[in-house]
């Protein structure tokens, strides 16, 4: 696909990928009892510990509301850094700052938010996130006329990018824009030259407080050519199929160098509690959300990831009340991309 004249990927710019060296990561603290109910405490301690465990191999600014820094700094510990800023939700992948660079300058991509498909008001604090954070940093924002979070997208920082149809193609996000009309907006903001579409996110992703079908619940990029995606082996899963449908479409898709996509699979079993392919890749480690409780289910899915991730470290962290929440460590961060100084 060909970009536009002067929008970002023809000026040079790119998304770096989420395995290429961070300057730190961004966290959004959750602290509205209207949107976590009962949870709200445990919600904390869980963010809490995702942030402790990052903050091990890399520094964490958590963005909180005005009089929430004494309360984040209470429970957090390492090198985690409260930075206030007005916010409605929690969920940083999504309303945050997506990066991207050209060499040693960098700007932040300005994507719409808009609340999952105006599911929750307000939001338009979460909406002015990205531009904050970028005014913060000092770095150019570029405003782009599409509504995307960043859940519902990976890169590989080499041109191709993989997404699904049951999220982007949403009537909720864009409806003005067609299929190719989408993607090239995504090569224009994001420096790829290629759109691999999978049919499905994971289906309990929908509903009233669902993101329709994000692909961080069932995918996460490995390297260049190489993913890792969930699939749930008994038939009797409302996974099962989908799963299938997505193993089908990566292995017919070609990235943007002409490569076949090597698919390293993790059953995460027909129970899951929580979305295993929903991890951080942090420098060095795979931050990744279990059930705990010695549940079978994890001690296969860290094996797995293990296997899959020889070099890294897996780190795991109890995450059932952000799978409650709707998504997992890596739905709650956005990694900083190393060279941008942080505050």
């Amino acid at each position: 696909m060909q970009t536009s004249p002067a929008t970002p990927s023809a000026r040079g710019f790119r998304m770096p990928a989420e395995w290429e060296p961070h300057a730190g990561c961004v966290m959004q603290w959750p602290s509205r009892p209207e949107l976590w109910g009962d949870l709200l405490v445990e919600a904390e301690r869980e963010y809490a510990a995702v942030a402790d465990a990052i903050a091990r191999f890399e520094p964490v600014i958590m963005l909180c509301n005005p009089g929430c820094a004494d309360d984040v700094a209470a429970r957090c510990h390492g090198d985690v850094r409260p930075v206030e800023l007005p916010l409605n939700d929690s969920w940083a992948r999504d309303s945050g700052p997506i990066f991207i660079r050209d060499g040693d300058e960098f700007a932040v991509a300005g994507f719409r938010f808009n609340a999952w498909g105006e599911r929750w008001h307000p939001h338009d604090d979460d909406a002015a996130v990205s531009r904050r954070v970028a005014d913060l940093l000092g770095l150019e924002w570029i405003a782009a006329p599409l509504v995307l979070e960043g859940g519902s997208f990976f890169v590989d920082g080499c041109g191709t990018l993989i997404t699904t149809e049951q999220c982007l193609l949403n009537a909720n996000r864009n409806p003005h824009l067609s299929r190719a009309e989408i993607a090239d907006v995504l090569c224009d903001f994001l420096g790829v030259r290629e759109v691999v579409w999978l049919p499905y996110g994971h289906s309990a992703d929908t509903g009233p407080t669902g993101t329709d079908g994000h692909i961080d619940g069932v995918l996460q990029y490995v390297a260049p050519g190489r993913v890792m995606l969930e699939l749930v082996a008994d038939p009797a899963s409302p996974e099962h199929e989908p799963g299938l449908a997505n193993l089908a479409a990566l292995r017919a898709a070609r990235d943007a160098d002409g490569r076949a996509f090597t698919v390293e699979l993790l059953d995460p079993g027909i129970g899951a509690e929580v979305s295993y392919a929903n991890h951080y890749l942090a420098n060095g480690a795979v931050v990744v959300p279990v059930a705990g409780g010695g549940n079978g289910d994890d001690v296969r899915a860290l094996a797995r990831l293990a296997e899959i991730h020889p070099d890294r470290e897996i780190v795991p962290v109890a995450a059932r009340t952000i799978a409650a929440g709707g998504g997992g460590p890596h739905c709650i961060t956005q990694q900083v991309p190393a060279g941008i100084t942080l505050p």
